[in-house]
């Protein structure tokens, strides 16, 4: 596993931040880490690229133990912070170059302007950072936690101040970045989640709530499995409950019906085969599901 994390626990005071928090991660996977704000994703995220120590508990990246191997840890992971902290008088390829050398990347002029191109900072680097837009400047943040090419990223609302043009080119890349890397990212954009995430973490009040993959927390929520199915024909309650499996059958009009069964049935090939048998045309069929907003407010309400 590219991360481990077990029990993971930070404590301010009596306020727990983080609360036994448990989860791992794997190369090339990318990982959505939700919650409301102040719910601890920020404290996770520190502690697992060594920013600060937990108060208990262990923290694992590529098989180096963030207490102990704390130097090994950084060289194998890029970070961006929620707050992206650039050094706003220099210039944009005179920091990544500064960046680069920091971490001995060998062909250092080559792999400035790999990142320069790939993080679409082209027409920027030439310009101080203080001139740049918060958007550009978060591109100067991903391509110095890019720039040693490392094996984990970590990255903290790292779309934030993009505009619509530059959230899609942004996306993608986290998105190709993931085939090859473990990635983590926080954010409060659900449409981001849904276009890029394989797995999603939730944490609420410092206590993780849900790790699952969309498809599935997205089911749980509803507690059951819905297909709506609209046929040209009239239809009645009584013949579409002789279904396999349906449980509960709603009509939303005389030819289009609400079916439930449990979570683990698919009825759709059911459905089919009985529309068939009984001579209905079907002119839609789909699978109902929550959008991720509402599996966020009902897990962390």
């Amino acid at each position: 596993m590219s991360i481990k994390v077990e029990n993971l626990t930070k404590i301010y005071g009596e306020q727990r931040a983080v609360d036994a928090v448990t989860f791992e991660a794997k190369k090339g996977e990318v990982l959505g880490f939700l919650g409301p704000n102040g719910a601890g994703k920020t404290t996770t995220m520190k502690i697992i690229t060594c920013f600060i120590p937990q108060t208990s508990g262990a923290a694992e990246v590529c098989g180096f133990d963030t207490s102990t191997n704390s130097m090994e840890v950084r060289k194998r992971i890029g970070y961006l912070p929620e707050h992206n902290p650039l050094y706003k008088d220099m210039y944009v390829k005179e920091y990544l170059d500064f960046v680069a050398g920091i971490h001995k990347v060998s062909n250092k002029k080559n792999r400035v302007n790999e990142m320069i191109e790939i993080t679409g900072l082209e027409k920027e680097q030439k310009k101080q950072i203080n001139a740049l837009s918060k958007g550009y400047r978060q591109r100067v943040g991903l391509a110095q936690a890019m720039l040693h090419d490392p094996e984990v990223l970590i990255l903290d609302e790292p779309t934030s101040g993009l505009d619509p043009n530059q959230l899609i080119e942004i996306r993608n890349l986290i998105k190709e970045l993931g085939k090859e890397k473990t990635v983590v990212f926080s954010t409060h954009i659900m449409q981001e989640v849904q276009a890029i995430c394989d797995r999603v973490l939730i944490i609420n009040k410092g206590k993780l709530v849900a790790d699952d993959s969309i498809d599935a927390l997205q089911n749980i929520v509803k507690g059951e499995s819905i297909v709506t199915v609209e046929f040209v024909e009239k239809s009645n309650e009584k013949l579409l409950s002789n279904i396999p499996k349906v449980k509960r059958v709603v009509a939303k009009n005389e030819r289009k019906w609400e079916l439930s069964t449990s979570l683990e049935h698919d009825i759709r090939a059911d459905i089919f085969r009985f529309a068939v048998d009984n001579n209905l045309t079907i002119i839609e069929m789909k699978k109902e599901v929550s959008s991720v907003e509402d599996v966020f407010q009902k897990l962390t309400n």
